[in-house]
């Protein structure tokens, strides 16, 4: 009996240990559950039905601090029309995060990433990056970065995902 055990074990580990596949436009979106600066559990999976927007971002990156305004504009002008916004902070302690939010508030939930597990599920890899996923809960669309004007493609695709 114990040799079999052990073998077992070994496998049950590799398992666990083995990265996950990569997230691809047109792959399912993977389920997460993360606490909200609200103090709510938001899960992905209870999103269904609207178009939902899930950017990883941090306060000490640059690039995050100036889309995180033009994201808010996002979520006030389509959630109405079935849209949702997630921000998901990826640092280990929200003490700035939560500072840098009152110089900019923003309306959609935010989330706590403090042990990256969500960001290593997304395979995140720049900051910020944006995931849209459909209403079917497929990723439409993977943006890594931010640049003047990335807003626009942002907004185009939402809207088209919106008609769908």
């Amino acid at each position: 009996m114990r040799r079999l055990t052990l073998p077992v074990l070994a496998l049950l580990c590799s398992f666990a240990a083995a990265p996950a596949a990569a997230v691809t436009s047109g792959s399912a979106a993977p389920d997460f559950v993360l606490k909200s600066a609200a103090g709510s559990n938001v899960r992905l999976s209870e999103m269904r039905g609207q178009v939902v927007m899930i950017n990883f971002w941090a306060s000490w990156c640059g690039p995050c601090r100036q889309e995180m305004p033009l994201l808010e504009k996002l979520q006030q002008r389509y959630a109405r029309l079935g849209f949702v916004m997630l921000g998901v902070n990826v640092e280990e302690q929200s003490q700035a995060a939560q500072k840098f939010l009152k110089d900019v508030p923003v309306s959609f939930p935010i989330l706590w990433d403090t042990s990256n597990s969500v960001s290593r599920l997304y395979a995140v890899k720049a900051m910020p990056t944006s995931v849209i996923v459909d209403r079917d809960g497929k990723v439409r669309y993977i943006h890594p970065g931010y640049k003047a004007g990335d807003e626009n493609t942002y907004s185009d695709t939402v809207r088209a995902l919106l008609r769908e």
